[in-house]
């Protein structure tokens, strides 16, 4: 099969650890190189194992969800206690434009594509338990749950499910954690630039879809109006809240959640 990538560059399993995997791609939506850290659970003979993307958020990239809130332990935990599927976590970078990309199409770069597109296309490419046939699952914190929510929102049939966490659902709740203005963030529609409005507009054919936020978090009144927003308009979602902050322990400990409520969605095999 002939790479869709210019180039791509894979770890060695040798020098691998923790069931860890990181991909490198050259891609015309980003100009460049885009990196992919990937958990791939263990198991022989295991085919057409579900993607699951995890979107990070301001500041970090594509290492973050691994080496800030150990998810690669927190899915094989529950993999080990049959609490949860086999799944493929795909952690790409936002593309690393200023404090955040968002995960939009900025400054002729596709931040966007690279997450819906290129991200699936390097993990198939690449990752041999996975396929064109994988259910494909989103989700993310802070920015990574504003690109989550939007994502999954604007393409209702590329995936299954979709979870946020502590998101972020417009974009001009960017200027809260960037130096960059926040009209850098404008898009040629402005009704693609918030959660709800993409939600509202494909209700028909929406994902599964549940989000939470900490009831200290500095998004919480964002995230309780789009909840409140969503039951007014006969949208089906979850929505939870829980004790915590704007933080890495708040995410370390309900990513768990997202892991959970995917693998309830997974078709099952055999």
């Amino acid at each position: 099969m002939e790479s869709k990538f210019r180039t791509t560059e894979i770890s060695n399993p040798e020098f691998e650890a923790n069931n860890l995997r990181f991909i490198t791609v050259k891609t015309s939506n980003l100009q460049g190189r885009g990196d992919i850290c990937v958990f791939v659970p263990p198991g022989r003979n295991l085919k057409d194992v579900p993607i699951v993307t995890l979107l990070h958020g301001v500041y970090g990239s594509a290492w973050i969800w691994a080496h800030k809130a150990g998810v690669h332990f927190t899915a094989l935990q529950l993999l080990e206690e049959g609490l949860i599927k086999p799944m493929v976590l795909a952690m790409p970078s936002d593309g690393l434009w200023g404090d955040g990309s968002a995960y939009l199409p900025l400054n002729n770069k596709n931040f966007e594509n690279w997450i819906v597109d290129d991200v699936i296309e390097a993990v198939i490419e690449n990752i041999d338990c996975t396929s064109h046939t994988s259910e494909l699952f989103i989700s993310g914190l802070s920015m990574g749950g504003y690109g989550a929510l939007r994502l999954g929102a604007k393409y209702p049939t590329k995936y299954k499910a979709i979870s946020g966490h502590s998101s972020i659902t417009h974009k001009n709740q960017m200027s809260l954690f960037v130096e960059e203005g926040v009209s850098n963030y404008d898009q040629k529609n402005p009704m693609e630039e918030g959660v709800f409005e993409l939600l509202l507009k494909n209700k028909s054919d929406l994902p599964y879809l549940r989000f939470d936020c900490g009831k200290d978090d500095v998004l919480i009144q964002h995230n309780r109006k789009l909840h409140q927003d969503l039951k007014r308009y006969g949208i089906p979602h979850q929505y939870q809240e829980f004790e915590g902050k704007h933080e890495w322990p708040y995410w370390e400990e309900h990513i768990k959640e997202t892991l959970l409520f995917f693998s309830g969605k997974m078709a099952r095999k055999g």
